[in-house]
């Protein structure tokens, strides 16, 4: 029994003991109160040929005394058997409560000794979490590839679990995969393929389910630092070791600001197109989007996002996805202290300003929904990743910029230091937030409260008007170039061999409605913005391309749909093609022969955008 293992089992039983009381989940049937899990045991085999992984999941837990049934999350899957007890013996189980969304209640009941508890089970081809890609999905084209991805509530489809992120627990797990592949987990990794294909897992830090990742595929790996590596398809691993050459410094400069690094290595796998975030922080392995290999370097400030997340929400996680705030706005600001800190305040400034556009048309979005522009959300009944907007990104940044701008910013980093630190592997909800920075800060700042409008930033929508705006020099350089284009410049004329994607993506997210066709031409004919490397700049010129009726694109953008996965490109594409007959009649071609690319997350998103019926 490890140290971690030991100090954790002793916190939860202290919980149990002193009858504190976990936050109400709205998207889980466990009741932790009464019987929570302590460590998993995992043992699984995934079988391509199926596209099933089957195995059994060991719960350790720890329960009150008066506890006479333990809860379990499930979607999907196919319970087989339960055993308890070290001894495997045969148990009996039920199904309780069901929700379309929230999948099934599983529910086992316990004798008074129970600590054990055993289930065989498998994975259905409807289990969301994983999507399976064929050979020709992938870079190599010679193996077939499958990943995870369990947040929000998705782990439940993976492997019955407790899947709620206030409740933590440590794994190991055994997986057999096919023996020309390598298999990857959110815990200390092996970096070379054996010959047996079996692989052994230990994560000893206490991690909640959405956390829990495995991808399994013909994939290489090559070290960058000392703590610091990345994982991709041997014709993509030199490629993506160029472009995050820096996240070695970038670790070092995470360290200085807020605190050792707790998580051991820091590793990186980049994964097929498929995949439908930028990024997802899992421990040890952050999964990534090969969109931001651009030759340049330019965008990856995405993985110093994901770096920062080993701080804020996974090592001091929000304790409900009603407070997803907690994890990602943190996570946007201290990205932003990263990225400052190895490319200066100049790039920053350029990040803070598309990030600020964003957060507005997402408020203008949610014209009709104010709930949903506020930082503490209500999410009961919906699926929380209708919560995954811009709003708990970017608003919670500017919350806390705004409170670093009032307080300074070396007392705002002791603050956070001391936060990090006091609340290490351990849950938070807006409400305790607000009780800490009150007794840790503001106490300290008579007057300062009520300055800041605190209640109006956590808890109401819009954004207070002590917001701070960011501005960037760099901006006013491309802002002077675009209108001396529009009044008529060639665009050869331009001085734009030094912009990085951050400037391309202002110039063209600032075209008049009005821009002509001719003009349209003669920037793709110079700039060449339908053939870029650059996804980023690919979506901007695509989604301009669309607005404008530029039909020389749409070819291009055919191609990018059908390739790319990532979510956050897709939805504006196929929402700006339902605008119009034709668009909508350009949707649907392209989504038949591009939807089995995506992933459950990003088909669910664009299912209900173009109101997709399955054929």
């Amino acid at each position: 029994m490890t140290s971690t293992f030991r100090h954790i089992s002793f916190l939860i039983l202290f919980f149990f003991l002193c009858k504190i009381s976990f936050a109400t989940d709205p998207h889980s049937f466990s009741i932790p109160e009464n019987a929570i899990v302590n460590k998993l045991f995992l043992d699984i085999k995934v079988d391509f040929s199926s596209k099933i992984i089957r195995g059994k999941a060991k719960w350790i837990i720890q329960k009150t005394d008066t506890a006479t049934t333990i809860h379990f999350d499930t979607k999907n899957l196919i319970i087989e058997k339960v055993t308890i007890d070290e001894s495997e013996l045969p148990w009996k189980f039920s199904f309780g409560r069901s929700d379309e969304i929230l999948g099934h209640e599983l529910i086992i009941p316990l004798q008074k000794q129970t600590t054990v508890v055993t289930i065989y089970y498998s994975t259905t081809p409807e289990s969301a979490a994983c999507q399976w890609l064929d050979p020709n999905q992938t870079a190599g084209k010679k193996l077939p590839f499958m990943f995870t991805q369990c947040e929000a509530i998705l782990a439940r489809t993976l492997l019955p679990c407790q899947d709620s992120p206030g409740i933590r627990f440590t794994y190991e797990a055994n997986v057999q995969v096919p023996e020309n592949m390598l298999a990857l987990m959110s815990a200390e990794n092996p970096q070379a393929k054996n010959e047996t294909g079996k692989y052994h897992f230990n994560m000893s830090n206490p991690i909640p389910s959405y956390l829990i990742a495995l991808a399994v595929g013909d994939i290489e790996f090559k070290p960058i630092g000392e703590r610091t590596g990345v994982y991709a398809e041997p014709s993509v691993v030199e490629k993506a070791a160029w472009e995050f050459a820096d996240m070695q410094k970038m670790l070092d400069a995470a360290e200085k600001l807020y605190g050792a690094y707790q998580w051991g290595r820091y590793d990186v796998l980049v994964l097929p197109p498929s995949f439908p975030f930028g990024g997802m922080e899992n421990p040890r392995l952050t999964f990534a989007t090969p969109t931001v290999l651009t030759g340049d370097r330019s965008l990856v400030s995405l993985i110093a996002h994901e770096m920062a997340h080993s701080w804020s929400g996974n090592l001091v996680t929000n304790a409900t996805w009603n407070d997803f705030w907690l994890n990602e706005g943190f996570t946007d600001y201290f990205e932003r202290r990263i990225t400052e800190a190895l490319y200066g305040k100049s790039f920053v400034d350029m990040e803070a300003v598309l990030g600020m556009q964003s957060l507005q048309q997402t408020i203008a979005d949610f014209d009709s929904t104010p709930a949903l522009q506020c930082l503490k959300l209500n999410l009961s009944g919906m699926d929380p990743d209708e919560g995954a907007s811009d709003i708990a990104y970017e608003k919670g940044y500017s919350f806390l910029k705004m409170m670093e701008t009032n307080v300074g910013r070396d007392e705002w980093d002791a603050f956070l230091l001391k936060y990090f630190s006091s609340h290490a592997f351990q849950t938070m909800t807006t409400e305790q937030f607000e009780s800490y920075l009150r007794t840790e800060l503001l106490s300290k700042h008579p007057g300062l409260e009520k300055k800041i409008h605190l209640h109006q930033w956590l808890y109401e929508p819009g954004l207070p008007d002590n917001v701070v705006i960011p501005v960037s020099e760099r901006f006013n350089a491309v802002d002077d170039a675009e209108k001396k284009f529009i009044e008529g410049a060639n665009p050869k004329s331009l001085r734009v061999a030094a912009w990085t994607t951050q400037e391309w993506l202002r110039f063209i997210n600032e075209f008049p409605t009005d821009l002509s066709f001719e003009k349209m031409v003669a920037l793709d004919s110079v700039f060449h913005f339908s053939k870029s490397n650059n996804s980023e700049i690919e979506d901007a010129w695509f989604l301009q391309s669309l607005i404008h009726n530029y039909a020389p694109a749409y070819p291009y953008i055919k191609t990018f749909l059908i390739n790319v996965g990532r979510r956050k490109f897709l939805t504006p594409l196929y929402e700006e093609m339902m605008k119009s007959e034709e668009g909508k009649k350009l949707a649907m071609v392209i989504y038949k022969e591009a939807r089995i690319n995506y992933h459950y997350v990003s088909r669910e998103t664009i299912d209900s955008i173009i109101e997709w019926k399955q054929p």
